[in-house]
């Protein structure tokens, strides 16, 4: 087996398996060792006195927490939740809905699968509907993404479901041109926003969506299960959790009644959210700023595709201004019908042979909407060229034996 590349410089600050060249950052995140060191001070700090960290201690740090988040995309404190991850709080929108019968739910074939089955629990229990927007892909331009969209909207449709960056084919969608077309039509929108921060720059005041959602153990390298919901002002009032707990029924002169409510849902790790300042902090400081670490991941995600491209003889799927720190190159064969989910095991062969022969950790999945086999690409700090070069050898060599569709 050859000798693996070496990563970037700052992958000391990572406990990733050297023996593996990850490039799927994308997927889970991976939490750097002073992060996770801040989160373990925390946990001491919890442990050491549980009372009086839950009842006194941890609404002032996960307020410390929320000035971050809050500063970091884009919006304001009041509206800012607190969740596990994007798929619950996607879950938590639709419980606050009301939707009606008839009510159509606009999604679209590039959608994360978690976010459309939940949708379709939710329709099948209120006589509501999905309805499923074909997004183009090889995707020529912005325009094709928001044309396509808008061509689904009818005089049912009650909220449409949107990426920020697709989740497989790691497009960029015109958000901001989007919730505007939409929110001139009377059409709520609910962002899925799973792989924004840190990836790209995020400004959700100027979005001005009705519901934005995002995780922070992707990009920003936060410790797991943290996410946020926000919600706007319009939709704020009398919004609430899934669960509430023994604390909901209170009413406190000193806080108003959303945070009230999300800030404690019960006894739970809160550590991971106490941790997203000192994540924020330090990941923003490897390259110099956010703005610097973001330039030089999409510089090396350009890079990265250009490499695959050249190596399989096909054209980039989409222009440079789709991409931001992650890119999808098409690849040879048929994509399979499960869209990248196959419990315990990988779901392509091919990603199989590209860990169990180079030790390359990459995607390999499926648009079953287009019968695509797609590959990703992640470029996160701790990555480097010569891993995409090293790639790119393998994919040549995994791919001969195959027959060509």
């Amino acid at each position: 087996m050859p000798n693996l590349p070496p990563p970037s410089r700052h992958a000391r600050h990572w406990l990733l398996n050297p023996e593996i060249a990850f490039l799927n950052h994308g997927s889970y995140g991976a939490c750097p060792r002073p992060v996770l060191d801040a989160q373990d001070r925390y946990r001491d700090e919890m442990e050491r006195e549980l009372v009086k960290f839950f009842m006194i201690d941890v609404e002032p740090l996960l307020d410390r927490a929320r000035q971050a988040v809050a500063d970091f995309v884009g919006c304001d404190l009041q509206g800012l939740a607190f969740l596990p991850n994007v798929t619950q709080a996607v879950a938590t929108v639709i419980d606050n809905l009301e939707l009606r019968q008839g009510d159509e739910i606009l999604v679209n074939d590039h959608e994360y699968s978690a976010c459309i089955s939940t949708f379709t629990k939710a329709a099948k229990r209120s006589g509501a509907h999905v309805v499923k927007a074909s997004i183009p892909f090889p995707t020529p331009s912005a325009d094709a993404i928001h044309d396509a969209v808008m061509s689904a909207v009818t005089p049912r449709t009650r909220i449409a479901l949107l990426s920020h960056i697709t989740s497989p084919t790691a497009l960029v969608f015109p958000i901001a041109r989007l919730v505007e077309s939409l929110r001139a039509r009377g059409i709520e929108t609910l962002i899925d926003g799973a792989h924004a921060p840190g990836q790209i720059p995020l400004d959700i005041r100027a979005i001005n969506p009705h519901y934005y959602t995002a995780n922070l153990h992707k990009w920003p390298s936060c410790p797991k299960g943290t996410a946020f919901l926000w919600v706007h002002p319009e939709r704020r009032e009398g919004f609430e959790p899934l669960a509430l707990s023994a604390r909901a029924h209170l009413t406190r002169a000193d806080r108003d009644r959303f945070r009230c409510l999300f800030d404690y849902i019960g006894t739970d790790d809160y550590t991971g959210f106490l941790a997203i300042p000192d994540a924020l902090e330090f990941m923003g400081a490897l390259e110099g700023s956010w703005d610097a670490l973001r330039n030089r991941n999409h510089t090396l995600a350009l890079e990265g595709r250009r490499i695959l491209c050249d190596a399989l003889g096909c054209d980039p799927a989409t222009p440079d201004d789709l991409v931001g720190t992650m890119a999808t190159v098409i690849v040879p064969g048929a994509g399979l019908p499960s869209g990248g989910t196959a419990p315990g095991k990988y779901e392509d062969p091919l990603q199989e042979r590209l860990v169990a022969n180079h030790r390359i950790q990459v995607p390999v999945w499926s648009l079953p909407s287009q019968g695509r086999r797609l590959l990703r690409i992640s470029c996160q700090a701790y990555n480097s060229r010569e891993q995409y070069e090293y790639l790119a050898r393998a994919l040549k060599q995994e791919l001969a034996p195959e027959p060509r569709a």
